[in-house]
């Protein structure tokens, strides 16, 4: 294979394209999955981890271990994102990849609470905390690493292919749990498959580290060693700039959609369609399939979409779109009927495309080579845990107290307008070369 030196800054053949791009998708694939079969787990993990008395209690323990976890994130992009501007991009990817697999794995390792007690509860808070920590420095790593890599008029649409990684790693998910589900039934699910899910880790880590430890560094990597150093301290540079300042509030402001999107509309989904919804495990798993195959077949879409009109008339166009129908669509998921719900989810999974199938690429193009990792993960990262990680265990609160089922409706229509409006504020850069310093 030739290298980024042998090829120059500007000429990647297309064979390396291709493993960059699958290199940037594992990670994120592997991040995903962790996060997409403990929220379709989160039932069967309440009863595992938890005393069984009061089942709604269990659950929102469970769902507190997922959020708690997303406000490490921020320490874990920093700390990631401080290697990535210093040692490279390649390098810090693989190392990030091996500790979120081996948190997986253990996972699905832990003894349960009828044999250990509060112990085990505390074993999983803990590596649920080192896999945000990693998590923390995988999207924004692994989507600067494709885009370093790039040529110009391709980028959203590359990413775009990367970030399918994401939902590809739900469906899996969703296709495991519902299959063992289905085979073993809810008491076998209960007393040892909910361990299997997490165990196929293995051998996603061992594709994945062989994946991206063959790559070179970014050529806009290289590139930066030869014109100058990288930078000493990215988050003190990034932190002392007015202008970083804001592309890191922006980071933070356009992504809440992103947050709301995937962890209530998909993560979250089969919990609500099932405790909330009153469909069958199975059911609510079945509706969730087809959404996520629905936006799998969207995201490239919207990623070449972005590169010949913009990236921000295709996010703008998904959130004023989500505004208006993110109601009606969960008002179908309400109505009991399956082939509704269906529909209801596939229409938002459409319209959901336009903007995760381009976020990662907007928040690459705001930062320069030099900062790109570290303030990226920063901004990204701060979203994500505010907005995303707290989202499920807050929707569980809020229909508790109140009994009202739409709340998902209502935050993500909240979170589509907030969207909408801070994505206003960002020059249009499809059309223009990353920035370099």
């Amino acid at each position: 294979m030739a290298t980024t030196q042998e090829l120059g800054t500007s000429e990647v053949d297309k064979k390396t394209l291709r493993r960059v791009t699958v290199a940037g998708s594992v990670g994120v694939f592997v991040e995903f999955y962790d996060y997409g079969v403990y929220g379709f787990l989160a039932s069967t993990i309440a009863t595992v981890f938890f005393p069984k008395q009061d089942g709604t209690a269990a659950l929102l323990l469970t769902f507190s271990i997922f959020g708690l976890t997303f406000f490490v994130r921020p320490v874990g992009g920093v700390v990631c994102g401080y290697l990535g501007d210093r040692i490279g991009r390649q390098r810090t990817l693989v190392l990030v990849l091996m500790l979120i697999s081996g948190s997986t794995v253990a996972i699905g390792l832990l003894p349960t609470y009828a044999a250990i007690g509060v112990a085990a509860p505390i074993l999983l808070l803990v590596l649920r905390l080192a896999q945000g920590f990693s998590a923390g420095g995988e999207s924004a790593g692994a989507m600067s690493f494709v885009a370093e890599y790039a040529p110009e008029g391709r980028r959203g649409m590359l990413t775009s292919l990367s970030q399918l990684g994401s939902y590809a790693s739900l469906l899996l998910g969703a296709v495991v749990t519902t299959v063992l589900t289905e085979t073993l039934g809810t008491d076998e699910m209960t007393e040892w498959g909910w361990r299997i899910p997490f165990l196929l880790a293995v051998p996603m880590a061992v594709i994945g580290f062989y994946i991206r430890s063959k790559l070179d560094e970014t050529p806009k990597f290289q590139q930066l060693r030869k014109d100058s150093a990288p930078a000493r301290n990215p988050l003190k540079e990034t932190l002392a700039s007015a202008e970083h300042r804001k592309a890191v509030l922006l980071a933070i402001t356009i992504p809440i959609l992103n947050g709301t999107g995937y962890y209530v509309l998909f993560s979250y989904m089969p919990t609500y369609l099932n405790k909330t919804l009153h469909f069958s495990v199975v059911q609510g798993l079945l509706i969730t399939v087809c959404t996520l195959i629905a936006i799998i077949a969207a995201i490239p879409f919207a990623g070449r979409l972005s590169d010949r009109i913009g990236r921000k008339r295709t996010i703008a166009g998904s959130a004023f779109s989500l505004v208006v129908l993110g109601y009606p669509c969960y008002w179908l998921l309400t109505q009991g009927s399956v082939a509704l719900a269906m529909i209801g989810g596939v229409i938002m999974a459409l319209l959901f495309a336009g903007h995760t199938g381009v976020i990662h690429i907007v928040l690459v193009e705001l930062f320069p080579t030099r900062l790109r990792y570290t303030a990226y993960a920063l901004g990204y990262n701060i979203s994500t845990a505010a907005f995303g990680g707290s989202a499920p265990f807050l929707m569980t609160y809020l229909i508790s107290a109140t009994g009202d089922s739409a709340m998902p409706a209502y935050y993500m229509v909240l979170t589509a307008a907030v969207t909408a409006l801070a994505v206003l504020a960002i020059p249009e850069t499809a059309h223009s070369p990353l920035k370099e310093s």
